[in-house]
C-alpha cells in the first residue's frame, strides 16, 4: 500500500490568504461540529450561498490537499448540510492545526 503524505501544496502566502478568506468564512457558518475517530463533521444551514462556499472549499482542498476525502450531505427536510472530511492517519491533526476547523 502506498504511503500518503499529509502536506498542503499551497505555498505559505497562498495558504495564509486561503485561511483568511475561505476557511474563516466557513468557520463562521458552522452550526455544529463532531469529531469522530476517523473524521470531522460540520453542520451548516442548507442555503445556496453556504452550499456554494462548501463546494468551492471542497474543490480547492482536492487540489491542494489531495489526501482528504469529502462527503456533502444536503437535507432539504432538515434544512441542513453536513460536510464530512476524512483522510489517512494524521489528517485529523492536519485539520485541527492547519485549517483550524
Amino acid at each position: 500500500m502506498k504511503e500518503i503524505t499529509i502536506t498542503c501544496k499551497l505555498t505559505s502566502p497562498q495558504l495564509q490568504k486561503y485561511k483568511t478568506k475561505v476557511i474563516a468564512g466557513l468557520k463562521n457558518d458552522i452550526l455544529e461540529r463532531k469529531e469522530l475517530k476517523k473524521r470531522h463533521s460540520y453542520k451548516f444551514k442548507a442555503i445556496d450561498n453556504v452550499i456554494d462556499e462548501l463546494a468551492e472549499f471542497v474543490k480547492t482542498e482536492r487540489a491542494c490537499c489531495s489526501f482528504f476525502s469529502f462527503t456533502l450531505s444536503i437535507s432539504a427536510y432538515k434544512n441542513e448540510v453536513w460536510l464530512k472530511i476524512t483522510g489517512p492517519q494524521g489528517a485529523k491533526e492536519f485539520i485541527n492545526t492547519e485549517l483550524g476547523m
